[in-house]
């Protein structure tokens, strides 16, 4: 996967729009980031249960990392795009957006993939 997979879809999503931040790709909605991407496009950091975050990087450490030590306080993980199938990609962009979207607004939403 790459930045321009994620992009293709992020940018369907109700709500949804991008930004450039000091010189990296985010997806937000409102002020609040659900995506993010490492400078070099290698890395996204998505949404993500804090209380989840141990057992989804213990199940795949070569895909998913810890967030930043300063991050580690915020609902947030990060993933090697390249490590990403398509399915999968697209089911994390899905439910980082559905925690920071209105809960109507992600239950009326119908994925069309």
């Amino acid at each position: 996967m790459t930045i321009h997979d994620v992009r293709a879809l992020a940018s369907t999503l109700p709500l949804s729009y991008e930004a450039l931040v000091a010189g990296r790709v985010k997806f937000r909605v409102g002020r609040i980031v659900y995506l993010s991407f490492s400078r070099d496009e290698t890395v996204m950091g998505f949404a993500f249960p804090k209380e989840e975050r141990d057992w989804l990087i213990g199940g795949s450490p070569d895909k998913f990392m810890q967030p930043a030590a300063s991050d580690l306080r915020y609902n947030y993980v990060l993933a090697r795009l390249a490590a990403l199938h398509r399915t999968e990609m697209q089911e994390l962009v899905l439910d980082a957006w559905r925690m920071v979207v209105p809960k109507r607004v992600a239950a009326e939403y119908k994925p069309g993939f």
